[in-house]
Formats: C-alpha cells, structure tokens, sequence
C-alpha cells in the first residue's frame, strides 16, 4: 500500500463499480449506504460518478494525506487495483503526481 497511503489518485479519478453481493445487506462486506444503484446487479460507489470524482469512502487530501473509510471493506475494484499499474500513472497524471517507479 505504500505510496497509495499518500496518494488517493485513484479514489478521485475513476468509476467503482461492482457486483451487489459485495453490499453489507447482501451478505458482502461494503457499506450499503456507500453504494448507488447502476441497475439490478451493479452499484456504484457514491462520489465516484460526479465530477469531479470523489470516493464518498475517501478522506483527507489527494497527493499528500489520504486514508479509505472502509478500506478493510472496499469492494473488489479496489481491492484488484494495482499500485504502479498504468491506470494509476493516469491518475496520478490527472492530479498532477508523477508516475511511481
């Protein structure tokens, strides 16, 4: 989690969406009040499909201090996401960081 810890890039620049199983009221682990519904099998972590994008579940400031609300309970994009990969050089070049080496 390294650099993540201090970035957040990712939490402020793209869409999370996932299956409603991973919903705390349908037997999953993230916080149903975090979620907005896609359609009958998607939700959408809240924050993440306004502009500008902003995880509701991130805190603190992008590029120098951030933490995830519920990171023992984020839902599986974020768990998949690669620190270093290219989708987060993209989010680090949106807010201005430079690419982790």
């Amino acid at each position: 989690m390294g650099a993540c810890t201090s970035c957040g890039a990712c939490c402020a620049c793209f869409r999370v969406d996932f299956a409603v199983y991973e919903l705390d009221d349908m037997g999953g682990r993230v916080p149903a009040g975090l979620a907005e519904p896609v359609n009958g099998s998607t939700v959408r972590m809240r924050g993440t499909d306004h502009v500008p994008i902003r995880c509701a579940a991130l805190t603190g400031q992008v590029g120098q201090q951030v933490a995830c609300g519920i990171y023992e309970w984020r839902p599986s994009p974020c768990r998949e996401f690669a620190e270093g990969s290219d989708a987060c050089a993209r989010a680090r070049s949106k807010h201005g960081l430079p690419a982790l080496n």
